[in-house]
């Protein structure tokens, strides 16, 4: 009897390690809360959740992690195009890992670059997931888009027989080479898109609702040609909306000479752009 009271007789010590147990948080109720908390600091911080909103389908089979970016002056002006989607990316939570790169050369449409022998080793040798086209057709000695749909389509072969996905990036016109309009630009680039079947990032019309409604926010810089800092940050907009069928409406990247209150703003022009531009597929 004795020592059936005793602390340390087995029976008390199994009930006594059962309390504790019933007192300690489950393991999963420990994922849990470690999770919320990701979540909540998430929320928090300087990052956006991935998802926020989605179209509902996308042309690219899966999200893209190594990225390169051809074309002329327009691609690497104000940092690189590179530079600045990889920088949306990283504010996205948890943050997307991107490698960009990019093959470019001033004054250079696609005939040019298609000519360049090293362009073309770069895209058969650098496993890319995607391959960003940038044409500049006012460039075009001949007046009409003709050339960006052959050099588009040899262009198109490459990154296919390296096992990428093309997308093209639809530029603007501008008044040194004014034989083409913006309307005439965004046919060529629908027209090729559906021939290849491949998606467009409709930067040039995004430039077009933003004048529309905000002609005060200047998207070309003083020569009328390249972009201004803030064309280029929604050029990027566009574009990272176009690869990841998301909006990048809450990002909280911008660059210096853009404030808050235009970053939200050309996010929202850019992810409009890439949602009526869907809708017309």
């Amino acid at each position: 009897m004795r020592q059936d009271n005793n602390s340390s007789s087995p029976v008390k010590a199994e009930r006594v390690s059962a309390n504790a147990r019933g007192n300690r948080p489950s393991r999963r109720a420990c994922l849990l809360v470690f999770g919320l908390s990701l979540l909540s600091a998430c929320l928090c911080s300087a990052c956006k959740p991935l998802g926020a909103s989605r179209l509902a389908a996308s042309p690219l089979p899966q999200p893209p992690r190594k990225l390169l970016f051809v074309g002329d002056s327009f691609t690497y002006y104000n940092g690189g195009l590179d530079n600045h989607v990889t920088q949306l990316a990283n504010a996205t939570c948890p943050p997307r890992s991107i490698v960009a790169e990019r093959a470019t050369k001033g004054g250079a449409p696609l005939k040019k670059l298609y000519g360049l022998q090293w362009v073309r080793d770069k895209i058969r040798g650098g496993v890319f997931d995607v391959v960003i086209l940038q044409d500049d057709i006012p460039e075009y000695r001949e007046h009409s888009p003709a050339p960006f749909f052959e050099y588009g389509r040899l262009f198109n072969r490459e990154i296919r027989n390296a096992g990428g996905r093309t997308v093209l990036l639809m530029a603007w016109p501008y008044e040194r080479l004014n034989w083409v309009s913006q309307s005439e630009i965004a046919k060529a680039h629908r027209d090729l898109g559906r021939e290849l079947r491949v998606p467009v990032a409709p930067v040039g019309l995004a430039f077009q609702r933003a004048l529309a409604e905000r002609p005060t926010l200047a998207m070309l810089g003083p020569d009328k040609e390249h972009e201004s800092i803030h064309g280029t940050y929604l050029a990027a907009n566009v574009i990272y909306a176009t690869l990841f069928s998301e909006s990048p409406e809450g990002l909280k990247y911008c660059p210096a000479g853009v404030s808050m209150e235009e970053a939200a703003f050309l996010q929202r022009i850019a992810w409009q752009t890439v949602q009526a531009w869907r809708r017309k597929q």
